[in-house]
């Protein structure tokens, strides 16, 4: 087990007593969350509630039949990082019509931006500019803006990547840019987000190289002459490309610097599942590779639909291609799409393994999605592995619902909780669906019931499972006692000046440690906004 990943979000009730604890606790006063003991395999222990946390919860539950009041709750509350985010699909259509417009692109008959000359039935982009009815439709085919809620929406989810794609490849920097000031008016303090790192010239090696089972002789080509680690060189080019164009946009450096300067960005290379097995594994050995040699990246995950018939077809070599790497590149993470399927996709066959052997195959560190958990053969054995394992599962409640229709009570989200799995709220790719991070938090609460301690260990879980570097502010096995803070800082007060010298030393030698004092700290002065107020 990881001593620098500690997690728990489980069930809370205030009691009664509560208000005779600190109103503003050192971080020996916020250890655990409770659950009901007739819910909890894992048999969690509860903790004291604190007075702060308490006026905390008594506020949200005096707005809950006030949606404005709500939104402002949620969107002030600190919700630490967002950890399953693709870039493309996080940013805003509206930004993405005015980048193409920018670029003198055109739109297609089937609403797909295509380079400049325009030909028979296309048209400038820029005509949305002064078109409202273009711009709408192009809205909507670019998002899930106005898609039937009662309709399952894989398809045009899917297909939007396509249609706007000749926008996005072109400024990654702006991009990020756009994304990140979100974030961080989203009150999140870090980012892991996903692109494509060498595109081209990772599919032209795998092309060169061709398949060969023996995978360790496969790696071998593609290290042969030095061409897996140009695309590494390639894919650092592309990175520091696009830093630059990111700090030009937002004027970092400068008094007018925007918000997303101060964000903590991390990378990680996608992987397109559906493509050849070549390909595959070209693409992945490239991520690990480049997860080793340049700390802005740190992960690889597969991406593209799960249910496609060669995503389908290759899952299980998939997973045996990142257990193989996994030996060779030890230092480099993996974070997995599986188990985004739901009945009525797929046959029942290819529901009963792709969570278990993600976990058990590959031993990815987080799981993105994980829907049909229940679904496959022995997935309590499965998800008491996740727990002991503590790899995190990653839940954009939004694209569940659009891509698969899966919401509310049929939604794992309660049961993995149960088992102790560690569980982070996402987004994926909030422009796609029209969301922010505040939405999946509010829908959380509302869905599931949740308090504010439980809404606030599910911050603290997206940057204790965050890939950064670091010993962890917290310690203790988290499906027993929850957060317990490391002994150096046992006591502090968050958003005060640190006492203690180990607690200075390990804050300063520590980037998770120092991104999660700093949410403790947003926390307290979040906490201290309800002091006084009527319960």
């Amino acid at each position: 087990m990881n001593p620098n990943r500690r997690s728990s979000a489980r069930r809370w009730a205030v009691p009664a007593a509560v208000a005779a604890l600190s109103l503003l606790p050192s971080l020996s006063a916020t250890a655990a969350v409770a659950h009901p003991a007739d819910t909890e395999p894992s048999g969690a222990v509860p903790r004291p509630v604190t007075a702060a946390e308490a006026r905390t919860q008594a506020y949200l539950s005096s707005v809950r039949a006030r949606p404005d009041l709500q939104r402002g709750f949620f969107q002030r509350l600190p919700k630490g990082g967002d950890l399953h985010n693709h870039l493309s699909g996080a940013v805003s259509t509206e930004y993405l019509i005015d980048l193409a417009a920018e670029d003198g692109l055109c739109v297609d008959g089937t609403m797909t931006a295509v380079p400049a000359p325009c030909g028979p039935g296309a048209r400038p982009a820029a005509d949305a500019r002064t078109d409202r009815d273009f711009h709408d439709a192009l809205v909507r085919a670019w998002s899930m803006q106005d898609f039937p809620s009662d309709q399952n929406g894989h398809d045009h989810f899917f297909d939007t990547f396509g249609k706007f794609g000749e926008v996005t490849w072109r400024h990654r920097g702006k991009l990020l840019a756009q994304v990140a000031d979100g974030v961080a008016a989203q009150n999140q303090f870090y980012l892991e987000t996903l692109v494509t790192p060498a595109s081209e010239g990772a599919k032209k090696l795998a092309g060169d190289v061709g398949w060969d089972a023996d995978l360790a002789a496969l790696h071998r080509k593609l290290l042969a002459g030095g061409r897996l680690d140009g695309l590494v060189a390639d894919a650092r080019k592309e990175a520091d490309d696009a830093d630059t164009e990111f700090r030009t946009t937002e004027r970092c450096g400068t008094p007018a610097a925007r918000p997303g300067c101060g964000l903590t960005v991390r990378w990680s290379s996608q992987v397109s599942r559906g493509s050849s097995p070549e390909r595959v594994f070209t693409q992945m050995a490239l991520g690990m590779r480049l997860a080793e040699a340049d700390r802005r990246f740190v992960s690889v995950n597969l991406v593209q639909p799960e249910d496609w018939d060669s995503s389908l077809r290759d899952y299980s070599l998939q997973m045996r291609m990142l257990a193989y790497l996994r030996e060779v590149y030890p230092k480099a993470h993996v974070t997995l799409h599986a188990g985004e399927l739901w009945p009525g996709l797929v046959k029942p066959e290819d529901l009963k393994f792709h969570i278990r052997e993600a976990v058990g195959v590959a031993r990815a560190d987080r799981i993105g999605h994980g829907v049909d958990l229940v679904h496959e053969d022995d997935w309590q054995g499965t998800a008491r592995t996740m727990a002991a394992r503590e790899t995190a599962v990653e839940v954009p409640f939004t694209s569940n619902a659009q891509i698969l229709g899966v919401k509310g009570a049929e939604h794992p989200f309660d049961t993995y909780r149960a088992y102790g799995v560690p569980v982070v709220l996402a987004t994926d790719d909030p422009g796609v669906s029209r969301i922010d991070i505040s939405h999946e938090y509010r829908y959380a609460a509302r869905t599931y019931g949740l308090s504010y301690p439980e809404l606030k260990d599910l911050a603290r879980a997206s940057l204790e499972y965050a890939f950064l570097p670091g010993a962890s502010l917290w310690r203790g096995n988290p499906t027993a006692t929850g957060y317990r803070p490391a002994p150096a800082c046992r006591g502090e007060r968050p958003g005060t000046p640190v006492r203690d010298p180990d607690c200075r030393r390990l804050l300063a030698a520590s980037p998770r440690a120092q991104t999660q004092w700093r949410q403790e700290a947003a926390f307290a002065t979040f906490e201290r906004s309800f002091a006084g107020r009527a319960r």
